[in-house]
């Protein structure tokens, strides 16, 4: 009759529920209850570390009874290695045991089996020799056997819920591949979306720059070991393609021969891959030792290949909308990009508290140019013009052809005062410029604005150099004139 009770409640321990640690809390303590034992626990083998580890116990919590165990060593091993219950009645008088639960006389291990592979050992520590009796034995192994059967069902269920977390993953990553969004938006969603369906701790997007390096890109996780965004991967060929014999690229998970984040137990590098070109990489780290099964591994080959395509679309899509914001003659930016980019700087400015100045300029008696050396030379000239505009000012600043022979600037994070200096250096080195197709001087004249001193809004600054460059105009040429209805003449003549 104990036989029989004693099946019937672990079966309905099995069938009960598909949580793991439920299903081993439940093992135990049915063999807490039947066979009145102080100390017991249940050890899964990991597969990648080939370690019997504890996973769930009862007894003192003191008991020491949370370890790892080599496979094949130690009583549990042993039994782990066998496939059959090993019991050892005096410890003491056994050269494999190894200490575990203080006090501990005897050991009873007995090994857990789906179809004849080891998934872990019910191990039973007690503080009295000779404490089994090999009928209780038979009962216990009778008991693992079914015990072994709800862990593997546990362990199943685990991972196809795991599995199917990771298709809607990545079901939900490329829904995001189809919105138009910024680069770095992009790819800041992912690295905060994987962590949620994957054992990665932090993850991180390198891509290529012009000079083939990897560039942090974006990031998120825990990981106190970080890059900086922007940061340059130091020996950035470590993880770079592996090469057969034959010189063929391989696409898959790279090996690195030395961590990319300090402090990472487990990595994987995916190449990021996207019709022959290589874009860059994504790194999963861990700060567990074989945090990443193959499985996981696989799917995150297939996020990685969306992200490719993903980073390709977005990278053309920019390519387009910027060169639909050059200007096609001269290759600086057009009207239509100085509209939008003012905006951006005088709401940028407004809300820090800051100031932005722009530039409006006028190349003089332009008409003339043309008329006397022809079109084409006057083309050379406005090429020319922006030319000696890019070679003076800063990379922030922007240089834009307005319309005709007219450029507007915009000068972020600057006063009038220096605006006007600015413009007074550009207005000499244009003067100063020997134009080929035109032999004579060509001289410019500028007016300045200042937000928000001269204007609020983009329409009022754009009109408050406006009138400034009217002014300049006006009282001769070749002049800077500030919005303010200062004159500064910075050229003799």
């Amino acid at each position: 009759m104990q036989r029989i009770a004693i099946l019937y409640d672990a079966c309905n321990a099995v069938l009960s529920t598909f949580d793991l640690d439920e299903v081993l809390n439940q093992i135990l303590a049915i063999a807490r209850d039947y066979f009145r034992l102080r100390n017991g626990s249940i050890l899964l083998l990991d597969d990648a570390t080939r370690e019997l580890k504890v996973r769930s116990y009862f007894g003192p919590r003191d008991s020491g009874t949370r370890h790892t165990i080599p496979f094949g060593q130690g009583i549990t091993g042993t039994a782990a290695r066998l496939k059959r219950p090993v019991y050892v009645p005096d410890v003491e008088k056994d050269a494999r045991y190894i200490p575990g639960v203080a006090g501990t006389k005897s050991e009873l291990a007995i090994p857990l089996m789906a179809q004849d592979k080891v998934v872990g050992v019910l191990d039973f520590q007690i503080d009295e020799t000779n404490s089994f009796e090999e009928e209780t034995i038979d009962l216990l192994t009778l008991f693992a056997a079914q015990a072994s059967i709800g862990i593997q069902n546990a362990k199943l269920y685990s991972l196809v819920q795991r599995r199917a977390a990771q298709l809607e993953a990545l079901n939900a990553i490329a829904k995001q591949t189809t919105v138009e969004k910024d680069v770095r938006e992009l790819l800041q969603e992912f690295c905060q979306q994987i962590p949620h369906s994957f054992p990665a701790r932090h993850v991180a997007v390198f891509l290529r720059d012009a000079d083939g390096n990897l560039v942090l890109r974006a990031q998120h996780g825990t990981l106190t070991g970080k890059l900086e965004e922007d940061e340059l991967l130091a020996g950035a060929g470590r993880c770079g393609y592996t090469t057969s014999a034959g010189g063929k690229l391989q696409y898959g998970p790279i090996e690195c021969p030395s961590p990319c984040f300090a402090g990472a137990q487990s990595e994987v590098c995916l190449p990021l891959v996207s019709f022959g070109l290589n874009l860059g990489m994504m790194v999963c780290v861990s700060d567990e030792i074989n945090a990443f099964p193959p499985n996981d591994v696989q799917v995150l080959e297939s996020v990685a290949d969306i992200l490719a395509t993903a980073v390709q679309n977005t990278q053309f899509v920019d390519r387009v909308r910027q060169l639909a914001y050059l200007d096609g003659l001269t290759g600086i930016f057009n009207r239509r990009y100085f509209e939008s980019r003012l905006i951006e700087e005088i709401t940028r400015a407004s809300r820090y508290g800051g100031m932005v100045s722009m530039l409006m300029i006028d190349i003089d008696h332009f008409k003339n140019v043309n008329d006397e050396f022809g079109h084409m030379s006057g083309d050379e000239v406005l090429r020319q013009v922006s030319s000696v505009f890019m070679r003076q000012l800063r990379k922030v600043d922007v240089v834009c052809r307005y319309g005709g022979e007219e450029f507007a600037i915009i000068l972020p994070a600057t006063q009038l005062p220096s605006a006007a200096a600015v413009a007074t250096k550009l207005l000499r080195a244009v003067e100063a410029h020997q134009f080929p197709e035109v032999p004579r001087s060509i001289t410019i004249s500028i007016g300045v604005s200042e937000f928000p001193t001269n204007g609020r809004t983009r329409d009022l600054l754009v009109q408050a150099a406006d009138d400034a460059l009217y002014a300049a105009k006006q009282s001769g040429r070749n002049r800077v004139e500030c919005a303010s209805g200062t004159a500064s003449v910075v050229s003799e003549q």
